[in-house]
């Protein structure tokens, strides 16, 4: 995977991405468990020190009120919501938020909300003012999304109502909060549809971020692979980006011996074969569910936590850094109580800073731009190395997750000039030098 072609399918990707998507990252704020007091004005005060981080994009977990009936926990699940035009007094008021996102973009960052479409909680209003607006079973029952979501109960989109009354609800955050998206909670249950019709009248606000929680290359339903041939679709009209639950789920296969470290080529292949290169895919070792249900990363990949960071920041795609990752957080975060991260002084904030840094200032690395390449370095398995370049300017990038030190050897290609964003070293590499990879280690290098 040298290059990347045009997709012979480029026509069917109409959405226009914001200009300052290109050279974002994104980071999801879980307001309850950021800070001991759990509010929005609290996270406000950590803004200046994501800025300086790198980050682009704060993504906040739901903002709504939570419902109460069969509520999970003592707090419950946030995506159960109890009312789409409301804010749950555990964060703050509307002024809060307000106050946050006008806080966020003085500092030249950008916020999305997160939405829940496709069910709302036992209690949120349109239960009974509109009952026909909900799923039934046979019996005329209301029924979740799937049996375990308990506390929530699944919508119809059939309705006209409902439609309206979303797309209603979408623009209402835009124009009272000045937010500037949505990451849309499962988004591939909520007909497609609907979601091309809502962004062609949130773009009509001021451009929008859209991103889709989804992965069109991950399988359901127990395909195979081979087999798998999920639609295109949110992302030709509606979404700038899904997430990338392929590579998170093979970084765990791979942490676990269960796949090789090169299979990261049969992913990025796949990703080229189903996707133009204009297409964002967001990628990331945590999220709230992954940190809360499958475990820490450090429980998930062990000693390969941070080098899989380095992939995941710097492979073609937007990183994702989840709330308490640059503190090293060693633990998982309840769901539904409250249970405040331990920051420990930030013992990871260098590390996130120079890649996300990085990640903002260079052309070989910003998102979706049809000029950029990517070329695979030749490697012991071991070792997964490669060039993003963006005409001179470059990046070479290399993992090691043994436990013993590697050594690469450079093709012609890779000579250069380079800066160890690491280490600081400047080195003179010439085709057969050899850069040494320490035990999972890693190296960034950039192209002076």
């Amino acid at each position: 995977m040298s290059d990347f072609a045009l997709h012979p399918d480029s026509h069917l990707f109409q959405v226009q991405h914001p200009a300052w998507a290109a050279h974002a990252s994104i980071y999801e704020v879980n307001v309850r468990q950021y800070t001991s007091e759990g509010t929005f004005r609290a996270f406000e005060a950590h803004l200046p020190r994501l800025a300086d981080m790198g980050v682009g994009i704060i993504w906040l977990m739901p903002i709504h009120p939570i419902g109460a009936v069969n509520r999970k926990g003592t707090l419950g699940s946030q995506y159960a919501v109890q009312d789409y035009y409301g804010v749950n007094p555990e964060f703050g008021t509307l002024d809060d938020l307000r106050h946050l996102v006008q806080a966020a973009h003085e500092l030249g960052l950008y916020v999305l909300i997160d939405w829940v479409a496709n069910h709302t909680a036992w209690d949120n209003p349109l239960v009974t003012e509109h009952p026909e607006w909900y799923t039934r079973d046979a019996a005329g029952n209301f029924v979740p999304p799937i049996p375990d979501w308990h506390d929530v109960i699944d919508l119809d989109y059939n309705q006209p109502g409902l439609r309206r009354y979303m797309t209603d609800a979408l623009l209402y955050w835009m124009r009272e909060a000045d937010i500037d998206g949505y990451r849309c909670d499962v988004a591939g249950l909520v007909p497609t549809d609907f979601w091309d019709a809502a962004r062609q009248e949130l773009d009509q606000v001021k451009p929008v971020f859209m991103l889709a929680e989804w992965d069109e290359l991950y399988p359901s339903g127990g395909l195979t692979w081979e087999e798998f041939d999920g639609n295109t679709r949110l992302l030709e009209r509606a979404f700038d980006m899904t997430f990338g639950l392929r590579l998170h789920y093979l970084l765990d296969h791979i942490a676990e011996g269960k796949q090789p470290l090169h299979d990261i080529d049969v992913y990025l292949a796949a990703e080229r074969a189903k996707y133009p290169p204009s297409v964002y895919l967001m990628h990331f070792t945590s999220n709230h569910d992954v940190n809360s249900w499958d475990g820490t990363e450090y429980e998930r990949l062990g000693a390969n936590a941070l080098p899989f960071a380095v992939l995941t920041a710097l492979l073609p795609g937007m990183p994702l850094v989840y709330s308490g990752q640059e503190g090293a957080l060693q633990k998982r975060l309840a769901f539904f109580d409250q249970d405040p991260i331990d920051w420990q002084d930030y013992p990871l904030q260098e590390f996130y800073t120079k890649l996300l840094q990085l990640n903002k200032r260079h052309p070989a690395l910003h998102n979706g731009v049809l000029e950029s390449r990517f070329e695979r370095l030749p490697s012991a398995s071991e070792v997964y190395a490669f060039i993003r370049r963006h005409e001179e300017a470059a990046v070479l990038a290399a993992i090691n997750i043994s436990s013993t030190p590697q050594e690469l050897t450079l093709p012609a290609g890779a000579s250069g000039i380079y800066y160890d964003v690491f280490s600081g070293e400047k080195l003179e590499l010439q085709a057969d030098s050899k850069l040494a990879v320490s035990p999972h280690g890693w190296r960034v290098l950039e192209r002076v």
